[in-house]
């Protein structure tokens, strides 16, 4: 199975490069484009969800599709190669940001279904 470099960057305990399996790498790729803004990224204005942005306003159903449809954009343009999204829920819960995510992995076709979790602000 091949390896990547792991999220967040780390040395292993001989003090070379952490490495992290291709499932857990994927799922690391997920959790930095969700939780990244628009234009935090040199040479890559665009790459993000911009979930963050979306915390403090009104919460309402409306909201909620319109950043689920985001996300759902976001992942299927930067990862559609690598998984197929099956269903993503976001919640926000007084300070607290929850998404549960269940995808395929195009390589193995397992499916896996983690949660991230972030403090709102």
């Amino acid at each position: 199975m091949p390896v990547d470099i792991l999220f967040p960057f780390q040395f292993d305990a001989r003090g070379r490069t952490a490495l992290a399996v291709r499932d857990a790498h994927i799922e690391q790729m997920i959790e930095q484009l969700l939780f990244t803004n628009p234009g935090e990224r040199v040479n890559r204005p665009d790459f993000g969800s911009g979930l963050q942005q979306l915390i403090f306003a009104p919460n309402s159903p409306e909201l909620a599709a319109a950043v689920e449809f985001n996300m759902r954009a976001a992942v299927q343009r930067y990862l559609g190669d690598l998984i197929e999204v099956q269903s993503l829920a976001v919640t926000c819960d007084d300070a607290t940001i929850t998404i549960d995510l269940r995808y395929i992995l195009r390589s193995t076709g397992q499916l896996q279904t983690p949660r991230f979790t972030r403090p709102a602000g």
